[in-house]
């Protein structure tokens, strides 16, 4: 009885303290989750990170996961997509340790609208380019580098703990790609499966959808710079 109650409350630590991480965007609360977590295990710290990694990406992200699909849409194929998305993955890996560690100090008002123009330009490709260049990886990788000073940025406003900081930072970044595993496989059992080698897909799919995907990201530039 008394494991059960061990366990049960452990879990309830686990969901409060991720619901407060939820609302990520109030650094109010990071002194707080930092202060709960260093009272965690090793094991629910990490269990804990990924978690919040993943939410990060699925549901919060809205913006990479707009990235994500524009990647995605144009070769809806697993092979490139995954490759596209492990240079991501690479990228975002670098900046995130550094930016985390303090060995660089990415500006919010400049990495955020970048990040919103990094979709506007993939999403563009998709438009006017009718085929995958080899090109692609080295600019999904400068993107990457990119998008990883934003995950820093929102990752710092949580906070990790001292006594698992290397551990969290991994964790977290393991949900981040769990996220964008998610959204590949996702994306190619409901479209890239059924579609991708029709001769339409690239009229009705492709080119509707990154006009919607750059229209929001023009969108997110303009308040980023200039209302934000």
């Amino acid at each position: 009885m008394n494991n059960k109650n061990q366990i049960t409350k452990r879990f309830l630590k686990i969901v409060s303290i991720t619901l407060i991480a939820s609302i990520i965007s109030q650094s109010l609360y990071a002194h707080v989750i930092v202060g709960e977590l260093e009272k965690m295990s090793k094991t629910d710290a990490a269990v804990l990170y990924m978690e919040i990694g993943y939410q990060h990406i699925l549901p919060l992200g809205f913006d990479h996961i707009l990235f994500v699909l524009s990647l995605f849409l144009l070769s809806p194929k697993l092979k490139p997509v995954l490759l596209q998305a492990t240079a991501f993955t690479l990228a975002h890996s670098v900046t995130l340790a550094l930016a985390m560690y303090h060995v660089i100090t990415p500006p919010t008002k400049i990495i955020e609208p970048l990040i919103a123009i990094s979709i506007v330009y993939v999403a563009l490709e998709n438009i006017f380019s009718p085929r995958l260049k080899p090109s692609r990886i080295g600019v999904v990788f400068l993107f990457g580098l990119v998008h990883g000073m934003g995950f820093a940025g929102a990752l710092g406003q949580l906070g990790l703990p001292q006594d698992h900081y290397l551990l969290a930072l991994v964790m977290f970044n393991i949900g981040v790609e769990l996220g964008q595993i998610t959204i590949i496989l996702l994306a190619f059992l409901l479209v890239g499966k059924w579609f991708g080698e029709k001769t339409y897909y690239r009229k009705f799919v492709v080119i509707p959808a990154s006009v919607i995907i750059a229209l929001i990201a023009g969108f997110w530039t303009i308040q980023r710079i200039f209302f934000t």
